[in-house]
Order: C-alpha cells, then sequence, then structure tokens
C-alpha cells in the first residue's frame, strides 16, 4: 500500500489543493495528515489563499481516505466540520511489519519521545522542517509543512512505499528520503 503523509496546511486553500493533486498523481491510498489542517495559528503569517472552509470541503471529499491526528491548531470546532476524527494526539500505524507512532510533534518529539521499541518510527509534523534521520534506536520523519515550510525548506509531503519513505516538493522532486 501506497501512503502519503502531509502536515501543516494551515488553512491554505492554495496549498491544500496542490497536496490532493499530488495524492492523485502519486497514487497514494490513504493520506496521514499530522496536524495543523484549518487555522494559521498565531505564530504565523496568513498562508497563500487562506480559506479553511475551502480546506475543509477538500479534506472531507476525502474523509473515506484520511488519518488524522491533532495539531496544536487543531479546536473542537475543527472537529465539527471535519468529517473524519482529527482529535487524537497520536495514532499507531503498522505498515509493513514496522511500527509507526504519528502524532503532530508538539507534545510529543525527539526531546519527548513517546513508549516505543527499538526500531520503531516517530513521525510528527510541527516544526515545519523535513527531515528524514536514523537516531538512536529509532527513526525520526518529519515531511515538512505543506504551507508555510521553514528553514529554507520548499512546500513538501512525503510518500511510503516499498520501504522508502521520500520527502517530496510539489514539482515531484525528491528532497530528502531514507530505506526503513
Amino acid at each position: 500500500m501506497k501512503y502519503m503523509f502531509a502536515s501543516d496546511i494551515h488553512g491554505s486553500a492554495y496549498y491544500c489543493r496542490r497536496m490532493t493533486e499530488a495524492y492523485k498523481e502519486e497514487g497514494a491510498e490513504r493520506l496521514v495528515l499530522l496536524g495543523d489542517l484549518l487555522y494559521h495559528g498565531p505564530r504565523n503569517d496568513l498562508p497563500r489563499e487562506y480559506a479553511p472552509k475551502e480546506v475543509i470541503r477538500m479534506l472531507n471529499e476525502m474523509k473515506q481516505e484520511i488519518y488524522a491526528v491533532r495539531g496544536n491548531c487543531e479546536a473542537e470546532v475543527d472537529q465539527m466540520v471535519l468529517e473524519f476524527p482529527v482529535m487524537a494526539d497520536y495514532c499507531i500505524l503498522v505498515i509493513d511489519g514496522k511500527t509507526f507512532y504519528a502524532t503532530h510533534g508538539h507534545i510529543y518529539n525527539k526531546d519527548n519521545l513517546p513508549p516505543m521499541k527499538t526500531g520503531d518510527i516517530l513521525i510528527h509534523g510541527h516544526t515545519h522542517i523535513l527531515k528524514a534521520k536514523d537516531m538512536d534506536g529509532y527513526i525520526l520523519l518529519n515531511p515538512g509543512s505543506v504551507s508555510i515550510p521553514k528553514k529554507d525548506n520548499p512546500p513538501t509531503y512525503a510518500i511510503l512505499e516499498d520501504g522508502l519513505f521520500s520527502i517530496k516538493d510539489f514539482d515531484g522532486n525528491t528532497v530528502k528520503s531514507i530505506k526503513l
């Protein structure tokens, strides 16, 4: 199965559209959203084409294909308008025999690890900085930010297929990858 991971849309209809187009072009079967879907947050400037209602519509159209976790910008009102669960702090995915601890990153991250075994994978967003790194005993992944990347990163998402985690920009270029 082919998975797409994305984080930090922050209400950008432009980048949500780009993300859903990439999802279709990639032929992914599941979209894992790592939080901060609708609201831009008090520390961020408004992203390009800030239109949370349009993002709601686009994501609800894909509700059968989405797994999502709560970001630090999600609120109860977001769950009232989104037709798929978004309020869990994390979800556990077992993909090809590997355990992924998927979370936003504001609670669990490299400085506050969740309960994981050696070889497990921690994947989160929140920092808006892409990462694919073999750490001491686990793998740390971050697909970057769809709409508000930081530290000179481009807007990105990630694809997991056949054990290869590839972080890509919206032109289809692989920015970083790691074999899991």
